[in-house]
């Protein structure tokens, strides 16, 4: 059998492994639980993959996206590793036979999405496979305290129930102190062993910029630090826009969002990998299980809504170890959209009653229906049926589905796709020569505008055919029409979306939600918004201290290289002796300038002017009416 630094050296090449990636690893090989919390860019996956090729069985890891699963599968492919991923899209024999190939003992790593481990033909098979091991990728998303909860991860630990003699290793890049511990109950691991990287980044440089001219300052970044870059934006209407603003002012750019089509989504990942394209300007689709060491510059245009996601994607610039940047542009605006945002993510529970009521209504649903019974579900023809609004029905369903009263399928997350890639007047004289076709041609327009000559745009079928006026299966045959002669490039939907009851129906007026859970979850993504604006505004406080204090690590070591940090050391504010006087002055905060003085006898008085200064000046500090000077 080969040690750990064999297999490293033979299948990945590397002579020695990151910090903490050897503990973590002999910790698994001891065979206890292990929950690994590294940076991203930290080496995440090896601290799975080389036990998993040293312990005798299968490998089964546990992660949230396609794109992700697709992505390592590549990669130890590549290194002529046995591994498959199952997810949705694959045609039933495809599923059969991999699993087969599992039960078999042909396969080392065997990726799988949450919702698969509830599946009849995959549980079936668990009994006849030899498991090894069980990972767990981006852990957090089972908290419902993270910033990324998939009610799906709940089911791990009764998953768990069919190996039980198997050892678990949970991973993830950004979790607090509450959230490792919620990983921990929920996934029921045993006497864990916790590996916590410090989160500290020494070769990145953060700063936040105030402006309400983002392109102007975007391309003075851009053309001030050399290299690949990534610049991420909130909507796919802004990759589109920011991207082409670029390339207009001589930048190589190119945008990436989930609405294009899988072809094109590999043709610009390849390109920007390959340097080909300098800037990949993307929405949050974008980065995650790349390896691509040398981006130089991290842009955010739009502020995250909490700081883990921040850190995540900011932390894909400098995997090199060489010296990177990660800028944050916002204005005033960005936050308050943000706050208006999560309102919206929370429906009242008077309108979650509505669209419960109405769900069961719309299938006319008898209180002694099945459990487990589904439906197939358009989300814009139901709330057209009931009056109600898109975004915020969208939103009531999640939270219906968070506790446990619906399930949606993953055709639900993934509808059709479409773009018109005939230029304008190809598109017009192909009207004109198929007359038949004009008035859908014009329907597809006015209900989508000019957009989807831009972008791959999510499409509704049903929705077409309420104005057209037309049958579900006309509008696939004139879609396909257009498909066929190269007018549009449409995508369908893989499968009709799922929408299914995982109760007997209840009372509307009193369903079994737990209000308390919702409003502390709501209470706890403020509070992160918090810590975001915290973040943001503020310009006295080391960036990455910052972001330290926030995933609860303690330290009072500054990076010395964030803007704030470089304004200190250029005012001679970065001694020992400046921070001592610091943590004294704070210390005795509320207080008059002449008790300070007081307090202060002996020191520095040009530093402690300085240090004032500086406080007054970044608005960390302000006097009140009776002469109090006290901390904002």
């Amino acid at each position: 059998m080969l040690l750990p630094e064999e297999i490293l050296k033979k299948y990945w090449g590397y002579d020695d492994f990151r910090p903490l990636q050897k503990e973590i690893i002999n910790s698994v090989l001891a065979k206890n639980d292990t929950l690994a919390l590294l940076p991203t860019g930290g080496g995440k996956s090896i601290c799975f993959q080389v036990p998993g090729m040293i312990v005798d069985g299968i490998c089964i890891v546990v992660s949230p996206l396609i794109a992700l699963m697709k992505d390592q599968v590549r990669q130890l492919k590549e290194r002529n590793i046995a591994s498959e991923a199952i997810y949705s899209g694959m045609k039933f024999s495809e599923i059969e036979a991999i699993l087969d190939d599992a039960v078999d003992g042909k396969l080392k790593f065997l990726y799988v999405s949450p919702e698969r481990l509830k599946a009849k033909n995959f549980q079936a098979r668990i009994y006849y496979m030899h498991v090894g091991l069980l990972a767990i990728d981006e852990a957090h998303c089972i908290s419902k305290w993270g910033y990324d909860f998939r009610p799906a991860y709940l089911q791990i630990d009764e998953f768990k129930k069919l190996i039980p003699s198997v050892s678990t290793i949970a991973l993830t890049a950004t979790a607090t102190e509450k959230v490792r511990n919620d990983i921990i109950d929920k996934l029921g691991l045993k006497k864990p062993n916790i590996f916590v990287q410090s989160f500290a980044r020494n070769n990145l440089s953060y700063s936040v910029i105030e402006t309400d001219q983002k392109e102007t300052k975007l391309l003075q970044i851009l053309k001030k630090v050399e290299g690949t870059a990534i610049v991420y934006a909130k909507t796919r209407n802004r990759t589109v826009e920011f991207s082409k603003f670029l390339k207009a002012n001589g930048i190589s750019s190119d945008y990436y969002h989930a609405g294009l089509s899988l072809k094109e989504r590999n043709k610009k990942q390849e390109d920007w990998i390959n340097n080909i394209t300098r800037v990949m300007v993307s929405t949050n689709a974008f980065g995650m299980g790349i390896d691509k060491p040398d981006v130089r510059c991290v842009v955010h245009v739009d502020l995250c809504e909490n700081l883990e996601a921040y850190y995540q994607e900011s932390g894909r610039a400098g995997r090199d170890n060489q010296k990177a940047y990660a800028v944050s542009l916002y204005n005033i605006n960005d936050i308050e959209n943000l706050e208006i945002n999560l309102d919206l993510k929370y429906p009242e529970s008077v309108f979650l009653s509505k669209v419960y009521q109405c769900l069961c209504n719309y299938y006319k649903l008898a209180f002694e229906s099945e459990v487990f019974e589904s439906f197939d579900f358009e989300i814009q023809n139901f709330a057209a049926t009931f009056g109600l609004n898109v975004r915020l029905t969208h939103y009531a369903l999640k939270l219906l589905e968070s506790q446990g009263l619906i399930y949606l399928s993953d055709a639900y997350f993934n509808p059709s796709k479409l773009k018109i890639i005939a230029n304008p007047n190809d598109f017009y004289n192909f009207q004109i020569r198929n007359p038949s076709v004009e008035l859908f041609c014009k329907t597809l327009l006015r209900i989508y505008g000019g957009e989807i000559y831009a972008n791959y745009i999510n499409v509704s079928e049903q929705e077409i055919g309420n104005a057209y006026n037309a049958s579900f299966n006309e509008v696939l045959q004139n879609l396909d029409l257009l498909d066929k002669h190269q007018i549009i490039d449409y995508s369908p939907q893989k499968s009709v979306p799922q929408l299914g009851f995982l109760t007997p129906r209840q009372d509307a007026d009193n369903l079994t939600i737990n209000h308390k859970e919702i409003e502390s979850r709501k209470i706890n993504e403020k509070k992160a918004l918090r810590s975001v604006r915290v973040y943001t505004e503020q310009t006295a406080k080391c960036r990455m201290l910052l972001i330290q204090d926030y995933f609860d690590e303690n330290t009072s070591k500054t990076c010395g290289i964030c803007d704030v940090c470089l304004k200190m050391k250029k005012m001679g504010l970065v001694s020992e002796k400046t921070q001592e006087i610091t943590s004294k002055i704070l210390s005795l905060l509320p207080t008059t300038p002449s008790n300070l003085e007081n307090q202060l006898i002996g020191e520095d008085n040009s530093l402690i002017s300085k240090i004032l200064k500086f406080y007054f000046e970044s608005g960390q500090l302000a006097m009140d009416g009776q002469g109090l000077i006290y901390k904002k």
